[in-house]
């Protein structure tokens, strides 16, 4: 919490030039926001060493590789599960591309990516088909109207 209160408005503007392009040269983003190259330097590697900017990755379009079709799915476990062993039991699934702990009436969500809908349904039969789940409900993405990169 103390690096987000020792963030400022220039730094903030820093990460979203480099949200929108994490290739952007120093010089390109000082251009955006009225400072030089070097100041720009300093500021990103502050912002790497108190762990605010936490690395550059590469974007993948996932529909470019073949898996245009995403769901979330809820999944409801037996009582007395842990966290732990949900996570392991999600883990060796590489169309889980991310999981969460929930209120509500599920206990899990994951957000899957198939090749279609067929592989879909082949990957909600694998969660299904761990002992611990007690029922599953799926939501399929129909479009994404809103994508924000943190």
């Amino acid at each position: 919490m103390d690096d987000l209160l020792r963030t400022d408005d220039t730094d903030r503007k820093i990460l979203a030039c480099l949200t929108e392009d994490g290739r952007a040269t120093y010089d390109d983003v000082g251009q955006q926001v009225s400072l030089s190259a070097p100041a720009v330097k300093r500021r990103v590697d502050k912002l790497r060493k108190s762990g605010v900017l936490k690395g550059f990755t590469a974007l993948v379009d996932p529909a470019a590789l073949g898996t245009t079709t995403e769901a979330l799915i809820e999944l409801f476990y037996a009582p007395g599960i842990g966290l732990d062993e949900v996570r392991e039991s999600l883990r060796p699934l590489p169309e889980v591309v991310e999981a969460w702990s929930v209120t509500g009436d599920a206990d899990c969500i994951v957000r899957v990516r198939a090749r279609d809908p067929k592989d879909l349904e082949r990957v909600i039969m694998e969660l299904q088909r761990e002992a611990s789940v007690v029922r599953t409900r799926s939501l399929i993405v129909m479009s994404r109207l809103i994508e924000r990169r943190d």
